[in-house]
């Protein structure tokens, strides 16, 4: 039925619901799941209250996250080696290899990072499977980084694993040429208190103009933790700003590894040809509670997942914002147990930072073999 409990959809990764299309007709007969449907009456169970601590939040990474190696060891884990096998025919080359082999510059390029981050969180969800199946099982909620929000629905069950792939491969491609088109590029911020970041970003816009720049872009795109933003745009606002960032009350100031202005105008390339993907693809209710980063809510129903992961390409992450969401609750109530799955261990960091309490039940599943990472 595709909807067979959490556990099923989180471990089928495939569908067999009508209509899904030949891409999860094959994922359905390449990833066999070792954990059965679930009976009848188990996903209503699920549904009863548990003490708060009982329920888990999965966190997905996002692009930068990425290294080469990761994956490595994963294979032993039912249906990693079939995921990648899958991606293989949905990307048309060896993701695999490039995970693990490198090289390096080619693993880091746009189109080929973000499909590499969302499988590998997704095989790091199948060795926290085999290692710890009730964390899996009773996973209340989850939100992903950028791109991590497409794994992290197909955790949900709300989208297909190799649709899911096919739209982030089309993401990240009209992403890359979108960055090729203008140069342009992120600064990552810790201000102080006072810091005024859009006063900065106007400032920075006014800059590019005197230069000749028509409608430059210098704007806050993503939303870490308190005091700390990334700054995107035109690559001569992002140097304005580093070269003045005593004077707006910066403290560090880091130009981050990546091609282009993600989260905003600057992507609206990139838009058309997602919402395209999108219209044709089955996105169906989550199964558990998701959280959108263009709002730091909820998502409610397939529209407006289809509506969101198109806006999100254009708009700042909310992902502080999101964790307060996540982690809102009553003085005096547990924090569930948080696991960030994939590669790398950023959103555990921004965490202790967003909330402390919450973070001393954080735990992360590496995209690397058991002994390196397991009980990190």
């Amino acid at each position: 039925n595709g909807r067979g409990g959490l556990r099923g959809a989180a471990r089928r990764w495939g569908s067999s619901r009508p209509g899904a299309g030949d891409r999860a007709a094959t994922l359905s007969d390449l990833l066999q799941s070792s954990v059965e449907a679930e009976e009848p009456g188990a996903a209503a169970a699920r549904q009863e209250r548990r003490c708060p601590r009982e329920g888990t939040v999965l966190l997905f990474p996002g692009q930068g996250s990425q290294f080469v190696g990761m994956c490595r060891g994963l294979q032993q884990y039912p249906g990693v080696r079939d995921m990648y096998r899958l991606a293989e025919k949905v990307l048309g080359y060896d993701l695999l290899s490039l995970c693990l082999e490198g090289p390096r510059d080619a693993l880091d390029r746009t189109q080929h990072c973000q499909p590499a981050v969302f499988v590998a969180s997704l095989a790091a969800v199948e060795k926290l499977n085999h290692l710890q199946p009730e964390v899996v099982e009773r996973c209340v909620a989850a939100a992903g980084y950028s791109v991590g929000e497409f794994a992290a629905l197909v955790f949900a069950g709300a989208l297909d694993f190799a649709e899911a792939l096919y739209a982030v491969k089309v993401r990240a491609e009209a992403m890359q040429r979108a960055s090729e088109a203008v140069p342009s590029g992120m600064l990552s911020v810790v201000g102080r208190r006072e810091a005024n970041y859009k006063f900065a970003c106007l400032e920075a816009r006014k800059h590019c103009e005197s230069l000749g720049i028509e409608n430059p872009v210098c704007t806050i795109s993503n939303y870490l933790f308190p005091d700390s933003r990334v700054i995107a745009g035109h690559l001569q606002a992002l140097e304005f700003l580093q070269e003045n960032a005593r004077k707006y009350y910066f403290k560090r100031t880091k130009m981050l590894p990546v091609s282009g202005a993600f989260h905003t105008r600057l992507m609206e390339p990139a838009v058309e040809p997602l919402a395209e993907v999108l219209k044709s693809i089955e996105i169906q209710k989550p199964l558990l509670c998701v959280y959108s980063n263009v709002n730091g809510k909820k998502y409610m129903h397939s529209k407006h997942i289809q509506k969101l992961l198109v806006k999100q390409v254009v708009s700042p992450v909310l992902w502080e914002q999101t964790m307060h969401s996540v982690y809102e609750r009553k003085q005096g109530t547990q924090f569930p147990y948080t696991y960030e799955v994939g590669p790398g261990n950023q959103l555990g960091a921004i965490l202790k930072q967003c909330n402390l309490k919450a973070w001393k039940q954080y735990k992360h599943v590496d995209a690397l073999e058991d002994k390196e990472a397991a009980e990190t």
